[in-house]
């Protein structure tokens, strides 16, 4: 079997979509957990236990935080996060992202990042906040993408982003929707073949 295709393979179970409340607890925990020293450091500006992470993520899934995951092989490998306003003293929704290493320079973050706009725009905010750390290169450099203006103070760097002119979002990366593109096109041919063996045996009806 060529390398081409078991790459293809393994990208066409990747897909995105938002963790429903009793998902999030589990999902969201262990994605999290899993993020290796530096990606935590990251993540939480400063290393954060295991203890910390599983309380945090049990906060987010009672308080209406919604997480927008991006799955691979049915395991969570990056998620974003959008906070309600009423968690932030200035009631400013904030924005949080996490990738796990293994699928990073994918184009998964800038992916979340879009899906995360269009969920506040449906929400009807005008606004969103994301904090990050200061050495954290790869988030700066996304939100920045995004028209966040960053400042920098006690070692974090925090911006808004004003979603007023985030209605004409880019697309997303073609590498990425081919793989989700691929997932959807493996699930219909699988449903057309077995339609063909059903009438071929006479236990289907005719399209």
């Amino acid at each position: 079997m060529h390398r081409s295709d078991v790459v293809g393979r393994t990208r066409a179970r990747s897909h995105v979509r938002t963790l429903s409340q009793h998902e999030e607890l589990p999902l969201l925990r262990d994605h999290l957990l899993r993020l290796d020293h530096s990606s935590r450091h990251d993540r939480f500006h400063g290393y954060m236990d295991d203890g910390f992470i599983e309380r945090y993520a049990e906060k987010c899934a009672n308080d209406g935080t919604i997480i927008i995951a991006y799955f691979e092989d049915g395991v969570v490998r990056g998620a974003a996060e959008l906070h309600p306003p009423e968690q932030s003293p200035d009631l400013l929704p904030e924005i949080a992202f996490s990738v796990e290493t293994s699928v990073r320079r994918r184009g998964v973050g800038s992916f979340l990042f879009r899906q995360l706009i269009a969920e506040a725009h449906a929400k009807g905010y005008r606004s969103l906040r994301i904090t990050t750390g200061a050495q954290n290169q790869a988030m700066r450099a996304l939100a920045k993408k995004f028209g966040a203006n960053l400042t920098f103070r006690h070692g974090e760097s925090t911006g808004t982003i004003d979603l007023n002119k985030q209605n004409q979002p880019e697309l997303a990366p073609a590498g990425f929707e081919a793989t989700l593109a691929a997932a959807r096109a493996i699930a219909n041919f699988n449903r057309a073949y077995w339609r063909m063996v059903l009438r071929m045996y006479g236990w289907g009806r005719a399209a």
